[in-house]
């Protein structure tokens, strides 16, 4: 009699809630890392005996580095399977903060924070298993409570990073970043198998281009307003960049296995809402800029608030935590009346906070009180884009599209934090080393007039469609995955 053959048990599959979890730790680290070391800016520069503009690379190669990786790794998902590259994100993450933890000078420190670029294309993979394998009830809560990490960990990282700097060091920055990070990448061994459903050879000569395109303008922006905006090599960076991404395009156009499908992101309702995104992002950072500015300025200025980096990071809390419940709520809107509304509601709510803000910001309650406004209308929004790409993407692509819908708001963010900080710096002068209150009215104003631009792009919305679904609205190409209801 033939031997009968071994049948191994079947793994079980893990339920949604394991799911958003471990994702939700995923996002949470990268978010985190963005801003984290900014109270800690001065100690690095003491603690590793350099200049501030040395530090200041620090920041600057974080962020060019997870510009260009958001969309590429994205991508890359699409390609070879969302868990798999979402497990090597996390480790290369994780390594990369131990190395940041114990860079020895500020340049280990700066190619360390180089590597962990790498971890923006978390968002885009964290948001792609999503579209792969949770029923569309459970897609809205998932993205949206992913969606509101994004925001909460600009904020909360600036809480974290101040404690760490007054009671600890600017190490356990990196060391809490890696032990975060660690932790995710062993919970992603429990995510679900998700296939590739777009093998194709990597597109290298569009990835240079797209370096090169997103490396200069974004480093023209950083240093603009050291080198002065109208300098030569301001400009000549600028425009070389914008030169640069316009040829990305063209040959994104003619490649059989384009990095970014450009025709794809040329949907109205994509390329819509990737202006939105823009938009809310440059008025979402002034918040992030702003409010720990006037908290840590004296009282002396007439309007400061005389607190230090962990104080800052308080005043925030509440519109951190707001964000929260904003994407809870928003996930509950859209599963019953889809994106658009939830974003509409969230621009109007955002505009309204940052006027609050433009007309009052003389007091601590006032502060609080506005900018949770702000934060909870922020929250709701970020909630809809990405289920708004996912609805109206083929899941095939659904890493590259929500990974370029992350970049649109890094650029958001980078455009509107260097405006503020331009404005701010404009109004020092006249014999005080400290900017005038006119400055962050200004400022406040101006990001109010980037969220009504918002609202406005956001009411074009042409009518939402989920694509590639089924009747129960479970997709049904998606390739080595298993729907979870």
């Amino acid at each position: 009699m033939a031997a009968s053959a071994e049948v191994r048990p079947q793994r079980a599959e893990p339920s949604t809630l394991t799911i958003t979890l471990v994702l939700a730790l995923a996002a949470a680290a990268f978010a985190l890392a963005q801003t984290t070391v900014v109270p800690a800016i001065g100690d690095l520069a003491t603690s590793l005996d350099t200049s501030s503009a040395n530090v200041a690379w620090v920041l600057t190669g974080y962020l060019i580095s997870a510009a260009i990786m958001t969309p590429v790794v994205g991508r890359l998902g699409d390609m070879y399977g969302k868990r798999r590259l979402i497990l090597i994100v996390l480790v290369v993450f994780t390594a990369a903060s131990v190395v940041a933890a114990l860079a020895p000078n500020v340049w280990v420190l700066v190619a360390a924070r180089v590597v962990q670029g790498v971890g923006g294309g978390l968002f885009p993979l964290c948001f792609g298993i999503i579209g792969d394998v949770l029923d569309r009830k459970a897609r809205a809560a998932a993205l949206g409570l992913i969606s509101a990490i994004a925001g909460l960990g600009a904020g909360l990282g600036l809480l974290l990073g101040g404690l760490l700097v007054d009671h600890a060091s600017w190490h356990w920055i990196f060391w809490s970043g890696a032990i975060l990070s660690g932790l995710a990448a062993a919970g992603s061994l429990l995510l679900p198998a998700t296939g590739p459903k777009n093998v194709g050879r990597v597109d290298f000569v569009g990835l240079v281009l797209l370096a090169i395109g997103l490396t200069a303008p974004l480093l023209a922006l950083n240093k603009g307003s050291t080198w002065g905006w109208t300098s030569a090599s301001t400009l000549g960076l600028a425009i070389a960049g914008l030169a640069v991404l316009a040829a990305f395009v063209f040959v994104e156009t003619k490649v059989a296995d384009p990095l970014v499908d450009v025709r794809a992101l040329a949907r109205p309702i994509v390329a819509v809402t990737n202006l939105a995104t823009l938009l809310i992002g440059a008025s979402m950072f002034g918040i992030f800029v702003l409010i720990p500015q006037i908290s840590q300025l004296p009282e002396q200025s007439g309007y400061g608030f005389g607190l230090d980096a962990t104080g800052s990071g308080l005043v925030l809390l509440p519109g951190c935590l707001g964000m929260l419940v904003a994407g809870a709520l928003a996930g509950r809107l859209i599963g019953r009346f889809g994106g658009k509304l939830a974003l509409l509601i969230g621009t109007v709510v955002t505009t309204v906070g940052l006027a609050l803000l433009g007309f009052d910001h003389s007091g601590q309650a006032q502060v609080i009180a506005f900018s949770t406004i702000v934060l909870f209308g922020v929250g709701m929004s970020l909630s809809a884009m990405p289920n708004l790409i996912i609805d109206n993407t083929p899941a095939e692509e659904r890493g590259q599209a929500t990974g370029m819908n992350v970049l649109f708001r890094s650029l958001g963010t980078a455009i509107g934090s260097q405006v503020v900080a331009t404005i701010i710096a404009g109004s020092v002068g006249d014999g005080s080393p400290l900017p005038k209150d006119s400055a962050f009215t200004t400022s406040f104003w101006l990001a109010a007039g980037a969220s009504i631009i918002a609202l406005i792009v956001s009411a074009a919305l042409p009518k939402s469609r989920t694509v590639d679904t089924d009747v129960s609205g479970v997709d049904t190409d998606v390739e080595g995955a298993t729907p979870v209801r």
